[in-house]
């Protein structure tokens, strides 16, 4: 590789108050206490262990993602941060997201995260409407949520994101609608409006709610995209909204087919190597195995082979409204981007992709999934 992708750093909390009905991340509800000296000291253990895979980069972006990280208070992030500056270099600049959820953030923990270098929140509010927030499991109700942003703005947090989503159950447009007035009503700098999707080892997998057809769903996406544009708001990404100049740039360097470091109980990783080796990698993910854990927490790796990158690369790149460069699939992936000659001529001429750039047309974007299959 002539140069490596920029660097940043996911770290995994694994407990919540309780699990959403919907989640297939790796949450486990919590039961008494957390061990919060145990589980700093492992995540820097884990740090230690990694420290080769940084390769003289500094750490662009943070995100502290979950399970429920705001279950943890401020002065466990000083902690961490302070402790992790030992051995990494933060970017000047460092965009450090946590993701909050407005049932578990009390009075005053605000201040304490941003005190701990954290200088953006993600707050996990789903929708504003009480019957939905049933259907979802969540711990929290509407005013509670109106109540976290509030205490968010007056903390001193001017970035952050409005986590909500859509094509809930029996959800009409309107509905739809009437949650993204409510957060707009915010200002946020950042909405992230994804599509409810029912996954394998769920409790909706197993009992499936009715969600709206695919006619119901695209009224839903058409009502919802034309007025977040109407506010100024640009879809960057699949399910990403921004204000001009607002995009999480963790969430950028993810779809660029940047690198990150993984640490904490489940989470995952990929580096790409001056060799030309891309790997992904993950930790072990019950949280008493990860804390008990003796040597090693990383349980599996996996090198990314040339037949697999260009498919790899395209379904992030190709997540971004406006692609990426062409030059950059040979930086991040080691290969010439005229082994995609044919099949990206092809795709031009179907009216998939745009002419001179790695970018998905609007009927492109309409189709994605079976866009990428033609990468396979």
């Amino acid at each position: 590789m002539s140069s490596l992708p920029p660097l940043s750093l996911y770290i995994h909390v694994p407990w919540c108050v309780r699990k959403c009905p919907y989640c297939d991340f790796n949450s486990h509800a919590a039961s008494g206490t957390l061990p919060q000296e145990a589980y700093l000291a492992a995540l820097l253990d884990d740090l230690r262990e990694d420290l080769a895979l940084i390769q003289g980069r500094d750490i662009a972006t943070v995100f502290i993602g979950g399970g429920t990280p705001s279950l943890l208070p401020g002065h466990f992030y000083q902690q961490l941060f302070r402790a992790m500056g030992s051995y990494l270099r933060f970017a000047a600049d460092a965009e450090i997201t946590l993701e909050a959820n407005p049932g578990t953030v009390e009075h005053g923990r605000f201040e304490d995260y941003l005190e701990a270098g954290i200088n953006r929140l993600s707050l996990g509010i789903q929708s504003f409407n009480p019957r939905q927030l049933a259907i979802l499991g969540r711990i929290h109700d509407s005013s509670s949520a109106h109540r976290a942003i509030e205490a968010a703005l007056r903390a001193g947090f001017d970035n952050f994101n409005l986590d909500l989503m859509h094509g809930l159950p029996g959800q009409t447009p309107a509905e739809a609608v009437a949650d993204l007035e409510a957060a707009l009503s915010w200002q946020p700098p950042h909405l992230s409006w994804y599509q409810l999707t029912v996954e394998p080892n769920t409790e909706f997998y197993s009992r499936p709610p009715q969600l709206p057809d695919d006619d119901r769903l695209w009224d839903i996406f058409e009502a919802g995209a034309t007025l977040l544009r109407g506010h100024g708001y640009q879809d960057y990404e699949v399910s990403a909204w921004s204000q001009p100049g607002r995009a999480s740039r963790h969430n950028l360097n993810y779809w660029s087919f940047g690198d990150y470091l993984a640490l904490g109980a489940g989470a995952h990783g990929k580096i790409t190597f001056a060799s030309g080796e891309i790997r992904r990698y993950w930790k072990t993910r019950q949280p008493d195995a990860y804390l008990n854990r003796i040597g090693s927490r990383t349980a599996g790796s996996q090198t990314i082979e040339d037949a697999e990158l260009p498919l790899e690369f395209m379904m992030n790149a190709l997540r971004l409204t406006n692609g990426v460069d062409e030059h950059l699939f040979t930086e991040r992936t080691g290969l010439p981007l005229s082994r995609l000659t044919a099949i990206l001529g092809q795709l031009r001429q179907e009216n998939l992709l745009h002419p001179g750039r790695l970018q998905a047309t609007e009927h492109g974007q309409r189709y994605l999934n079976s866009l990428l299959e033609r990468f396979l």
